[in-house]
């Protein structure tokens, strides 16, 4: 939602104008510097107090906005549960934060969190295929993009991702700890 209702702001907003956003889920952070990049806006930073984030984004002027370009792969929700029924050998790769994952995710994926891919991307085989999730497909997209920007040709983006999954789910014990 938060990139919903600040794409709308935006719209209201005079080039050079800042906007900020807050929000409480963790999520946003990768979703808005997402969105503001391939928007062409300017993604300022970030304050985060007591589990509340502060976004700042920059309207940019009219020649330095750029369509949303988005990963060109899909998968529908549909089409991955067909894939994970029948066998098919595709990994599913959750992008959500921790929390997200531990409270509801697809049976068997593997949860590398978009914070966190750049560092593990040497983990993950490049010659396998990978359905990539999240909430609604947005931080799924930036990590499409990251994978095949290293090589990965076989990633397919799940949109509309957990938030509308109707398949089978299985959650786990979260503590709250890092690194859980």
């Amino acid at each position: 939602m938060p990139v919903l209702k600040t794409r709308k702001a935006m719209v209201e907003m005079k080039p050079g104008e800042v906007l900020e956003v807050r929000a409480t889920d963790r999520g946003s952070v990768a979703d808005l510097q997402s969105w503001a990049r391939r928007a062409g806006h300017h993604y300022i930073g970030l304050v985060e107090e007591n589990g509340l984030f502060r976004h700042f984004l920059r309207k940019a002027s009219d020649d330095e906005t750029k369509a949303e370009v988005r990963f060109p792969h899909i998968m529908s929700n549909g089409e991955l549960e067909q894939q994970l029924a029948s066998g098919v050998g595709i990994i599913v790769l959750d992008v959500r934060e921790p929390a997200e994952f531990a409270f509801g995710h697809i049976p068997g994926a593997l949860s590398v969190p978009l914070g966190q891919l750049e560092e593990t991307i040497g983990q993950l085989d490049p010659g396998k295929a990978y359905a990539v999730i999240c909430r609604t497909g947005n931080r799924s997209d930036l990590a499409c993009r990251m994978l095949a920007e290293r090589g990965f040709s076989n990633v397919r983006n799940v949109v509309p991702g957990m938030s509308r999954w109707k398949g089978a789910t299985a959650s786990d014990e979260w503590t709250g700890k890092k690194g859980d």
